[in-house]
């Protein structure tokens, strides 16, 4: 009888203690942002073998009924910085847990500036980084615009279907443009504006990184003002058994340009494959500018062709921007391999074209009282690349702890077709460049404090040309001299090394070296039967060594110091020994083979200063000489100054190594939190510069006017304001470079009848309401005050009032 009581008392003490384990261990957790306290929907939690696993809902809340007391539970997310707790450990924190960004408002984790993770409190260059969640509420139509959104980098518009940054005093192709680690920037990259940017698409982006200043270390030439990286999504593994099924769809409206913009993407995982399918099309209307500004940016009348001729006609409507409208389509495909934790695989597959679209700002020039042109447009912007990387992040080697190569194709097609009025003869020309590259990226740590990184690099690029003349009466078409000479190649073979030492928290001492041969080749014989060059070819075959140095320096919790040198340098490419085009009305360009590359030297100050998190100061102050400067002069050909190009008489002119510029500038940032929901954002640029012109020290020509803009963000758990304004100072008469002088019909006149840059700002308003974890909808209204304005060297004229309605949903 005892033994029997004695056994049901332990049973029940069995099922006593049973169920109070289960009680204590039936956790409802919440997963948090640290800093900001916002939920973190979206966070997979799973065991050491991923046969348990759960996800977080819109509120960062999860239940861990499945998982033992004793287990370990990793948590991961894409934006934040892995985790992993025992239960047990987690009520010990009332059930909540915090996850550190890997990207927040300023990225605590960049990758551009070695190839591989470093913290940012560590880099002692400037780095500006826009998030996936940045980049959906800002909803740029472009990446051009996404970049603009990071109030550090100022775009050119000659049309719609453009975008030129400018960073720190320089533009085009002393910029680099990389999309996921493989150089956009082709050999013929000019140096007039660039809008190959629109290529990639803004909603395939996860983040992007810019490099305030020269990067010539990781990437060699072309990388003197900075380098914009462009990283996108990436395809999702599943953590359980079952196939993980998700995507979003978006659909997208504003009102300036009739913009319609449809975008799906869908992601199909496995424990060790993932796939990632992202197709975006949208359509543009001519693009309405804003009602109060100056009249000379008005579109009073255009041509129109009407019974087989030329005809001017009246605009209806003044302020829309005939013809300015275009279409687009993007298409990504990529996929993802890891057979280890390891070692990864990485294929993408990334096409983008337009459809024809005019150049506006060579519509509206004038000859005399009439328009010189009746069309002119360019050609599908077409771009394709394909992309395979293969990274290893652990390794027991003397030689490396980290590795990663990159192969890598591109292809680039445009074309131009113009026609003068009443003409019958339209010039087309048309370009193609095949681009090959490859990258091996290497880290290897020597001591608990030290470092390296290094590297090896070649691309090669071939170039094809063809150019015609057709009569649009006949029918008929005739060779003409193409704008490159057709086969011409460009090499470059690289090697870097730099090193970070970190002897403790509060400081990092990094450095790098790399050496850069880059050759050219080009063949002028079938242009020399229209040109009658004094040679046949042109070879380039030059080396480079530059360098950084600088360091990071944290005295205290409150204060950051960061101070920069480096050296960096452009090759002359096929666009600056080859090129023939009519770079303005009466004027041409020719080639000339005795070029040389072009250096910078500069240094950078950096100064932050942190309140408590309260209020954050962030400034920064440059300065950058550039010696033996590519830039374009009037040049002799065969000894004469003026030849016959496309039918008119043209001045010569030919890129030269005939100019020293000095560029200067200051940058101030400010984010104060004067809540947990409510923040002020606020960014400043100031810059100057001159260039030598013959002795003669002149304005620089992509030296914007000084701007910024100032964000008031509120945000709660579904809901976000933000009211900003976007101001731009006045470039005055005095201040514009000879070359926008010369292109007066794209500005206002002063009171003297001079050109100028007038001030500008707008006043604007979006918000963001997330209904639950799978739809959300964005609503902007810009330019509320319908200011008319024109962003410093742009062709186009600026949207007016502008509703932006975007809905998306996710699944």
């Amino acid at each position: 009888m005892k033994m029997r009581i004695k056994v049901k008392c332990n049973t029940i003490l069995s099922v006593i203690l049973f169920l109070f384990l289960q009680v204590s261990f039936s956790q409802t957790i919440t997963v948090l942002e640290e800093g900001s306290n916002e939920p973190i929907p979206g966070v997979a939690l799973y065991n050491l073998k991923k046969t348990k696993y759960v996800v977080t809902d819109i509120d960062g809340k999860a239940k861990l009924d499945s998982f033992n007391a004793r287990e370990i539970i990793y948590f991961q997310n894409l934006l934040y910085e892995k985790l992993q707790l025992r239960k047990i450990e987690i009520s010990d924190n009332n059930n909540i847990i915090y996850l550190t960004p890997k990207v927040e408002s300023l990225n605590q984790i960049v990758i551009s500036v070695s190839k591989f993770e470093q913290s940012k409190r560590d880099i002692p260059q400037s780095i500006v980084s826009i998030s996936a969640k940045e980049i959906a509420l800002a909803n740029p139509q472009t990446s051009a615009d996404l970049l603009e959104n990071t109030g550090n980098v100022y775009v050119q518009k000659s049309q719609m279907g453009g975008g030129s940054p400018m960073i720190r005093g320089f533009s085009t192709n002393r910029l680099l443009i990389t999309v996921d680690g493989v150089r956009m920037n082709n050999a013929i990259f000019r140096g007039g504006n660039l809008q190959n940017v629109i290529s990639i698409d803004p909603l395939s982006i996860q983040n992007t990184e810019v490099t305030l200043g020269a990067g010539s270390v990781v990437y060699g030439s072309d990388a003197i003002g900075g380098v914009m990286s462009f990283y996108t999504k990436k395809p999702q593994l599943s953590y359980k058994d079952e196939l993980l099924v998700s995507g979003s769809a978006l659909a997208r409206y504003a009102s300036a340009n009739f913009e319609k913009t449809g975008h799906f993407d869908l992601n199909l995982g496995y424990k060790k494959w993932a796939f990632l399918t992202n197709v975006s099309y949208t359509d543009y209307d001519d693009l309405r500018m804003g009602s109060n500004g100056p009249t000379d940016y008005l579109r009073p009348e255009y041509i129109i062709r009407q019974n087989g001729e030329d005809v001017i006609v009246p605009n209806d409507n003044p302020k829309v921007q005939k013809p300015t409208a275009y279409s687009q389509i993007n298409l990504m495909q990529r996929a993802r391999y890891e057979p280890s934790d390891n070692l990864k695989f990485d294929l993408g597959l990334y096409y983008t074209t337009t459809s024809d679209y005019p150049r506006y700002d060579r519509l509206i020039r004038p000859r005399g009282e009439s328009l010189r042109s009746s069309e002119w447009e360019y050609g599908p912007q077409r771009w394709f690349m394909s992309n395979f990387q293969v990274t290893k992040t652990s390794s027991s080697s003397n030689l490396y702890d980290k590795i990663q190569a990159t192969a890598a194709y591109q292809n680039f097609k445009e074309s131009r077709k113009d026609r003068d009025f009443q003409s019958y003869i339209r010039q087309v020309r048309e370009e193609n460049v095949d681009a090959l590259s490859f990258n091996l990226d290497l880290e290897k740590k020597v001591s608990p404090k030290t470092t390296i990184f290094y590297g090896l690099e070649y691309l090669h690029n071939r170039i094809g040309s063809s150019a015609q003349e057709e009569n649009i009466d006949t029918n008929m078409s005739s060779p003409n001299v193409t704008r490159y000479p057709d086969g011409a190649t460009w090499q470059s073979l690289a090697g870097y090394a730099s090193l970070k030492y970190k002897p403790n928290s509060k400081f990092v001492f990094q450095s790098g070296l790399r050496y850069n041969q880059v050759l050219a080749s080009a063949d002028f014989t079938e242009n020399n039967a229209f040109l009658n060059l004094p040679f046949d070819d042109a070879e380039v075959n030059t080396g480079a060594l530059t360098g950084t140095a600088g360091i990071t320096w944290l005295p205290s919790d409150m204060i950051q110091w960061k101070l920069n040198a480096s050296t960096a340098f452009r090759a002359p490419n096929i666009d600056d020994i080859g090129k023939v085009f009519d770079s303005e009305p009466g004027s041409v360009v020719v080639p000339n083979r005795d070029l040389k590359a072009e250096y910078a030297y500069g240094g950078e100050l950096g100064l932050k200063l942190n309140f408590d998190k309260k209020v954050i100061i962030d400034l920064a102050t440059y300065y950058t000489f550039l010696d033996n400067a590519l830039i374009r002069r009037d040049f002799e050909l065969n000894g004469e100054t003026e030849i016959m190009y496309d039918g008119e008489l043209s001045t010569v002119q030919a890129i030269q190594n005939a100019s020293k510029a000095w560029i200067y500038g200051f940058e101030a940032g400010v984010e104060v939190n004067f809540s947990g929901r409510l923040k002020m954002r606020s960014q400043y640029n100031v810059i100057g510069g001159t260039e030598d012109n013959d002795g003669v020290e002149v304005p620089v020509r992509h030296v914007a006017p000084n701007f910024g803009r100032t964000h008031f963000i509120w945000k709660n758990d579904k809901l976000l304001f933000d009211a900003f304004l976007v101001y731009n100072n006045e470039l005055s008469f005095n201040q514009l470079a000879p070359s926008e002088i010369s292109k007066d019909y794209l500005y206002a006149k002063d009171s003297d009848g001079n050109p100028y840059a007038p001030s500008w700002h707008t006043l604007n308003f979006r918000t963001q309401y997330t209904y639950n974890e799978k739809l959300s909808l964005t609503a902007s209204l810009e330019n509320i005050t319908d200011q008319r304005y024109r962003t410093y060297s742009s062709g186009i004229a600026a949207a007016g009032r502008n509703l932006i309605l975007a809905l998306k949903y996710s699944f």
